[in-house]
């Protein structure tokens, strides 16, 4: 029987699943990443602990496998990047997604690669990889190179450096047109070509499990190892929505969109960037910082399910609630000082009226995005795959669905490491059609019409409300 392996390096630990032909899960396994360090904008973890972690989740995964696995593919926190020797081996600490140590290169950054950032459809950021890189690059020894976080993982497993992807290599500057490095950027920026991985389309086939490894983490050696996409790319996989027009929605403690179009789309503002699809086109998308975070923050222990059926009855919330954690936000427009606001709350409220406004809020910035997108050119109408752990939610779920017009549909299995899976499993060119035939979904809401012109107030009242705070909207 076919079997593949799908391995997800998060931010807190690594899982890794392995899955048949039909989508079945087989086994399973994961291992939490303990040591994290942040301080002034930087934010490191031991390489080695990714490593030993990933031998952890693939030896509970692979149990109870019987047979050769047909492959192996690894997703990764997009941006974070990893020094390592010719072997393959880490040198100093991982510098994670978010890590901004190379803010006071942006403004070289963008202004070296400018043309070419226009024609890719984005802004350099802060926290990408590019500038981490260059900040870092002058220290870096003869013979080591960068790596991303899932060539690093397959590097190991291999027992010898593998190609990156071009996934993985978007935020490290990497033409994603051309498909090459871009020669005189990097020149301008002082980074030699030398110190970056080769690059190839997610689903090549870029090495196989050693001997080494094999013993660490119960994969048979010889084992293909196909290259990945980053963890947000991995779980659009496994939302099986890769044609042009299909578009997913991952909510839990933010919002991230992504979906599928033929044209690359251009964002002035930075808010929407879009990676290469390997079957051809575009997968534009962008991630806000606003979701169930905040509940996680304001109602810590609560009763979600009781505070829900409280909630479910009250209507259509006055006033326009943004609930956004912490300061700035990347999508569905870009403002480094925005912050959350609850105007007309009732100064009684409950807790059963926060979750119900915020709740509401959520939904309403979900639908600015997809107006966002559209405002671009991108098709965004019919149903969209839902994900994350507010689908357990079904009262949410069906407001989603209620604010947006557009029916939903809850995948039976989803997460990061199962679209590797998938991904491992595609031949070349037919990753869409793979997902499709792998992917099942689960439970489905309709948009209702009862409720629909309150609820469009609401959301035009949350747009008016962000152009008073001055949010572009």
């Amino acid at each position: 029987m076919p079997q593949w392996l799908g391995v997800d390096v998060g931010t807190q630990g690594v899982r890794a699943v392995l899955v048949a032909a039909d989508g079945s899960l087989l086994g399973s396994g994961s291992a939490p990443l303990t040591i994290d360090v942040r301080a002034d904008g930087r934010h490191e973890q031991d390489p080695e602990q990714w490593w030993t972690a990933t031998c952890v989740a693939l030896r509970s995964a692979t149990a109870g496998a019987s047979g050769p696995i047909d492959g192996l593919s690894i997703d990764s926190t997009s941006g974070t990047v990893v020094v390592q020797t010719a072997a393959g081996l880490p040198v100093g600490p991982g510098l994670l997604y978010d890590d901004a140590r190379g803010r006071g290169e942006l403004a070289r950054v963008q202004e070296a690669g400018a043309a070419l950032w226009a024609r890719l459809g984005y802004r350099m950021q802060a926290s990408w990889a590019l500038p981490k890189i260059v900040a870092t690059a002058a220290s870096v020894a003869p013979g080591h190179r960068f790596a991303h976080q899932a060539d690093h993982i397959g590097a190991r497993l291999a027992g010898r450096p593998v190609a990156s992807d071009t996934s993985h290599a978007l935020k490290s500057g990497y033409d994603l047109l051309a498909r090459e490095w871009p020669a005189d950027v990097l020149a301008a920026l002082r980074v030699d070509a030398a110190l970056l991985p080769d690059v190839v389309l997610p689903g090549e086939r870029v090495g196989e499990v050693g001997s080494a490894a094999a013993e660490l983490t119960g994969v048979p050696a010889g084992t293909p190892i196909v290259a990945g996409m980053t963890d947000g790319c991995a779980a659009q996989v496994a939302a099986a929505a890769l044609a042009p027009g299909q578009w997913s929605s991952a909510l839990g403690t933010t919002l991230v969109l992504k979906g599928s179009t033929a044209q690359l789309l251009h964002d002035p503002a930075g808010a929407i960037y879009s990676h290469l699809n390997p079957d051809g086109g575009w997968l534009p998308g962008g991630a806000s910082s606003i979701g169930a975070g905040v509940l996680a923050r304001e109602l810590p222990g609560a009763d979600l399910d009781a505070l829900t059926a409280q909630a479910r009855d009250r209507g259509v919330p006055r006033g326009a609630t943004y609930p956004l954690v912490g300061r700035g936000e990347r999508f569905p427009f870009v403002a480094a000082d925005a912050v959350g606001f609850d105007a007309g709350a009732p100064a009684t409220a409950d807790a059963a009226t926060r979750l119900q406004r915020v709740a509401h809020g959520v939904a309403y910035v979900e639908r600015m995005a997809f107006d966002a997108l559209a405002t671009l050119g991108a098709h965004a109408v019919g149903e969209v795959v839902v994900t994350g752990g507010a689908t357990r939610n079904d009262w949410w779920t069906q407001l989603r669905a209620d604010v947006l017009q557009r029916p939903l549909a809850v995948p039976q299995r989803s997460g990061s490491a199962f679209g590797s899976a998938v991904l491992a499993a595609a031949p070349v060119g037919r990753l869409g059609a793979t997902a499709a035939s792998m992917v099942r979904m689960g439970r489905r809401f309709e948009p209702r019409a009862a409720n629909a012109a309150e609820l469009d107030d609401g959301y035009h009242r949350l747009v008016e409300a962000l152009r008073r705070f001055g949010r572009p909207a």
